[in-house]
């Protein structure tokens, strides 16, 4: 069996109208940029698709207009994860029934959970979910790790857990990942979720990234893992680099949702950059830092 999902998978920004309406037409825009730019599959309704401040027919309105519009010309990924188990197989269900590729969930948020209530929560899941799953590890966000123990035993125990988004600061972590969980089950993706670990990722035996900074530069991700799949490895340093400075931008606001909707209107994406409350809209004076950064790294032009 072969890697299912790999290469570079943008978790593509969800667009809202100033009334906080989906916006279909500009995340149609946004959509068919990033399959001109080459990416290798789309993510969306994750942590920067605003998912978590969606209610549930929000949540199900957008994962049938991207399934509809990408219209399987690249894998589709629906982020399902929520606090509850009975939701989350409720939105994975809909994602399935509504033909997406694969479900993306996050451990639940809030409560800490024992391992044994983690292991369970994705097990009953897996039972109830035919397709592919991918796990979602962000314990900045949800305040407990995945282990690499426990993804193995949950890989052990379901073959269709078939990767995990790793959005972790740690080069440990995503190594350990590949040698506890890849080395036993090959077909398993190992995916960084930051920008600046997409190289070591793939040094270590990982299969790619979900990098925030492909919605608005996503040939920078996609050279770093061309060049390092066609041996040219001095290409992939030189591209990495440039990757790199991305977690910059994200310094400039919490949370980065705005800052990604603007990158990309800056690209000449006719979008919307609404986000939905908590978050908020950035000042000129950041949108002004973005467009600095961006110029700099040949991304608007000279």
């Amino acid at each position: 069996m072969s890697v299912k999902f790999k290469g570079i998978i943008p978790p593509v920004s969800t667009i809202f109208d100033e009334s906080y309406n989906l916006d279909e037409a500009g995340m149609g825009r946004l959509i068919d940029f990033l399959i001109d730019e080459g990416v290798d599959g789309l993510f969306f309704l994750g942590s920067g698709g605003e998912f978590s401040q969606m209610s549930v027919a929000q949540r199900k309105q957008v994962a049938e207009f991207a399934i509809r519009y990408v219209d399987k010309r690249l894998p589709v990924l629906i982020g399902t994860g929520g606090t509850s188990t009975q939701e989350v197989i409720e939105l994975s269900h809909h994602a399935e029934e509504h033909g997406a590729d694969g479900v993306v969930i996050i451990n639940p948020y809030y409560w800490g959970l024992s391992e044994e209530n983690l292991y369970l929560h994705y097990h009953e899941i897996a039972e109830a979910v035919k397709g592919p799953i991918i796990l979602y590890n962000f314990p900045t966000l949800t305040g407990q790790d995945l282990s690499p123990e426990l993804v193995l035993r949950l890989a052990d125990a379901h073959s269709n857990i078939v990767g995990i988004k790793e959005t972790i600061d740690s080069t440990a972590h995503i190594r350990k990942m590949v040698q506890n969980v890849k080395s036993k089950h090959p077909h398993f993706s190992v995916l960084a979720g930051f920008d600046d670990h997409l190289l070591n990722t793939l040094i270590t035996g990982g299969d790619g990234a979900i990098p925030g900074s492909s919605n608005f530069a996503p040939q920078l991700a996609v050279g770093v893992y061309k060049a390092y799949k066609e041996g040219d490895y001095k290409a992939a340093v030189e591209q990495h680099k440039k990757l790199a400075l991305m977690p910059s931008l994200y310094e400039l606001e919490t949370p980065f949702l705005s800052i990604v909707k603007e990158a990309v209107k800056l690209r000449g994406i006719d979008i919307s950059t609404t986000v939905l409350p908590p978050s908020r809209s950035i000042n000129e004076e950041q949108i002004g830092k973005i467009e600095a950064l961006m110029k700099q790294l040949d991304l608007l032009g000279k």
